[in-house]
């Protein structure tokens, strides 16, 4: 089995199942047993579809001589795929990328004129390409439904939407966080060389490294001998905004899957103090457990809390409450680029979630300790309005400024929203907050 039929089976997957492209394509490629460059292809042809589907729609319209809505799902699936590979992938023949793409519509449609129409449509766009009008619209040329569209720009500063629809169209690099308990960014860049890895330093977090050509990041050596974890430098900020003590200390982690910020914790406070780790999903709790065991870090105890449920034990005892809320995760598109197709009206319940797991978790800090807000999106009903109504309610707690790397803006506010297209980072909410003494 091939990369383009293995990136079908996601494609069709994401749309009869409502599953997410990330977590079905890693299924596909490993029950169809792809090796390393057929499964790089996989992967780039099922992200780059989802990524594209409306500007690819917006040529298909012109290169069919029926009706766009007409035309059979599956084979719809499979024009996609055929147009993604002759309009942006230089280095696949055009003739594969029909021929193949026939292929399938042989295989998948049970339509017997449907091998035709694809073989039609597609030699017509190898035909007419870079001659076909191009979108204009912002949904058809950065494939965002207007809905979403709509909703961004009420929430984000003039001047930024555009950058952030281009971001996240574009494949994120890969960032991992130095294990310094462990290693040091030299030492790790020379080992990781020596495996063939591409390295380079983040541009401003310290002991952050941008790597490519990994192969499965497993497999590697300083991978499974715990020298570094994944993670983006907008989580990293948010923990060392929080500028944890070291000995002694006690930190809560509520929402931590898959436990990036409860590593990231435990490095900044040099495996000294303590740090409670919790999900709600027995499922997550193992991956942060796992992850914990391979990184060395033995002040980490993970549980499984519902973070909206009080534990008496806790109250008034935290130096530091992590709270890295449920959200609608629009500031990860680039990562997850089916984000932009959900529901939004399933999103607009968030905010008093939100709202309750925060003021369950304030109950847990110390009087003069720092309770940390942080969502991957850039809502601002998700964000600094949480925050606003939190603080109407609980006015024993003050933002306090942000610590902030040198190309940042000053800081007073205490609240930090990082859009993507700005920094190279995912779209992330940081919001520090003190409990008065």
């Amino acid at each position: 089995m091939g990369a383009r039929q293995t990136a079908l089976n996601a494609l069709i997957a994401c749309r009869k199942e409502g599953a997410w492209s990330n977590g079905v394509l890693k299924e596909y490629i490993q029950h169809d047993r792809l090796d390393g460059r057929d499964a790089a292809l996989a992967a780039r042809l099922c992200y780059g579809v989802i990524q594209n589907r409306g500007k690819l729609d917006f040529y298909l319209q012109q290169l069919l001589t029926g009706r766009l809505k007409d035309v059979q799902p599956v084979v719809r699936d499979i024009l996609h795929l055929g147009l993604y590979q002759v309009y942006e992938l230089d280095k696949i023949p055009d003739s594969a990328a029909v021929n193949e793409s026939v292929a399938l519509a042989k295989q998948y449609s049970r339509n017997p004129k449907a091998p035709s129409l694809v073989n039609g449509v597609l030699r017509n766009a190898v035909r007419t390409k870079g001659s076909l009008q191009e979108p204009t619209a912002f949904a058809d040329k950065y494939s965002h439904p207007d809905a979403l569209i709509g909703l961004l720009k009420q929430n984000l500063p003039k001047g930024t939407l555009e950058p952030m629809l281009i971001a996240d169209n574009e494949a994120p690099e890969m960032t991992v966080q130095v294990n310094t308990l462990r290693t040091s960014a030299q030492a790790l860049t020379v080992q990781l060389q020596e495996q063939g890895v591409g390295v380079k330093p983040h541009s401003w977090m310290p002991d952050c490294l941008v790597l490519s050509g990994t192969g499965n990041l497993e497999q590697l050596p300083a991978f499974r001998e715990g020298k570094f974890y994944v993670q983006d430098p907008a989580s990293r900020l948010s923990v060392l905004c929080a500028k944890l003590p070291k000995e002694g200390a006690r930190v809560l982690d509520c929402c931590s899957a898959p436990g990036g910020k409860s590593f990231a914790a435990a490095i900044a406070m040099a495996g000294c103090g303590r740090i409670q780790s919790c999900d709600v999903h027995a499922h997550k709790t193992e991956l942060i457990e796992k992850g914990a065991q391979r990184l060395g870090l033995e002040n980490i105890t993970v549980c499984q809390q519902d973070a909206t449920r009080l534990v008496p034990q806790w109250c008034n005892v935290m130096d530091a409450v992590i709270v890295d809320a449920p959200c609608s995760g629009l500031g990860i598109i680039r990562k997850k680029p089916d984000i932009r197709y959900k529901n939004l009206t399933e999103t607009e319940a968030l905010p008093a979630l939100q709202k309750q797991i925060l003021s369950n978790q304030a109950n847990y800090v110390k009087p003069g300790g720092i309770l940390m807000y942080s969502t991957c999106t850039v809502l601002k009903r998700e964000n600094e309005e949480v925050v606003s109504a939190f603080l109407q309610e609980h006015p024993d707690f003050y933002p306090e400024a942000l610590e902030l790397p040198a190309l940042f803006p000053a800081n007073t506010s205490g609240m930090l929203t990082l859009i993507p297209g700005q920094y190279d980072t995912d779209g992330f909410f940081i919001c520090r907050l003190r409990r008065r003494p």
